[in-house]
């Protein structure tokens, strides 16, 4: 039993088909400064969401566009689908869970509708933010690549 049995991971997955990018890369200065948290975004190239890491759904936004997720360890992470689809009034999304429910990494969460936004001219980013960082240890690296949903993304270390 050794020190490294007690540490704390949690392993966060692509929650879409798409290209992994890093947060500096998207295009809303609240996300790519890392204003709301440390994470990742995947740009979709289709419009299945699947939850990032297993947990607690917490608040689902009324307008659909993200929701807060709750991981085993603590982690509260925000699933911010595109970029100001706020103003969308939830018309591309469909939500599958509900807040309280007990999501698995992988689960299907939600669709959304990639040739509305686009249509509407918004960008179909899909941000997994930390929004807790004080409960990060350690942030891991990951390399920009193509991804399908479930593929692993980034592994974060909790205090």
């Amino acid at each position: 039993m050794g020190l490294f049995s007690r540490k704390k991971v949690d392993e966060f997955v692509a929650p879409a088909n798409g290209k992994l990018i890093h947060l500096d890369k998207v295009s809303d200065p609240v996300f790519s400064q890392k204003l709301m948290g440390d994470g990742f975004a995947v740009a979709p190239s289709d419009g299945t969401i699947v939850a990032p890491i297993g947990g607690v759904i917490g608040t689902v936004f009324p307008t659909k566009h993200a929701l807060m997720i709750t991981s085993k360890h603590g982690l509260e992470i925000m699933l911010h689908l595109g970029i100001d689809t706020v103003e969308l009034k939830g018309k591309p999304f469909e939500m599958f869970i509900k807040e309280g429910e007990t999501v698995k990494t992988g689960q299907k969460l939600a669709t959304m509708d990639l040739e509305q936004i686009k249509a509407a001219k918004k960008d179909s980013s899909i941000m997994t933010i930390i929004t807790n960082s004080d409960a990060v240890k350690e942030m891991g690296t990951f390399e920009e690549k193509d991804v399908l949903a479930g593929d692993q993304a980034l592994d974060v270390t909790i205090n």
